[in-house]
């Protein structure tokens, strides 16, 4: 029995991107239960100042949790396809490295933290970027033979 028939039949990097950006899609929900994000009445919509932290570690903003939820609907939106899925791992997997390396050389206290991130994004950010791209290679390495085109 061919399993490319059935159209529910997901890729292990699909079930990655899927898993990844349904993370994400909590992430920014949660940025904004209270109790969960510790001084959430100090957060503010962007901007260093945004006192407001994802479980007690994690600096977040209105922005930061929208782009949480934009990221993650475009990991389940990717995970319909093989190659969506590979690229948004991948190059997502770039973008967190840039933002880690955009982190760790701006002045947080400046108003180019915009986002905002602090110390514990910044290696958060490192090694999202670092899983990311080796779940889109190593996962993507084995893909079934009827779906290369």
């Amino acid at each position: 029995m061919a399993r490319s028939s059935n159209r529910s039949f997901r890729t292990p990097v699909q079930v990655a991107a899927a898993v990844v950006g349904a993370v994400f899609l909590l992430v920014g929900v949660l940025g904004f239960v209270p109790g969960i994000t510790a001084g959430q009445e100090s957060m503010r919509f962007a901007g260093p100042h945004s006192g407001a932290l994802l479980m007690g570690l994690f600096q977040v903003s209105v922005l930061h949790n929208i782009v949480h939820l934009l990221f993650g609907a475009a990991g389940v939106l990717a995970a319909r396809s093989w190659r969506g899925s590979q690229i948004y791992l991948v190059a997502g997997g770039v973008l967190y490295l840039m933002v880690w390396l955009y982190g760790m050389l701006i002045d947080r206290t400046s108003s180019v933290n915009f986002v905002p991130v602090n110390a514990a994004d910044n290696w958060l950010h490192l090694f999202l970027g670092l899983g990311m791209i080796a779940l889109g290679y190593v996962l993507a390495a084995r893909r079934p033979k009827e779906s290369r085109h």
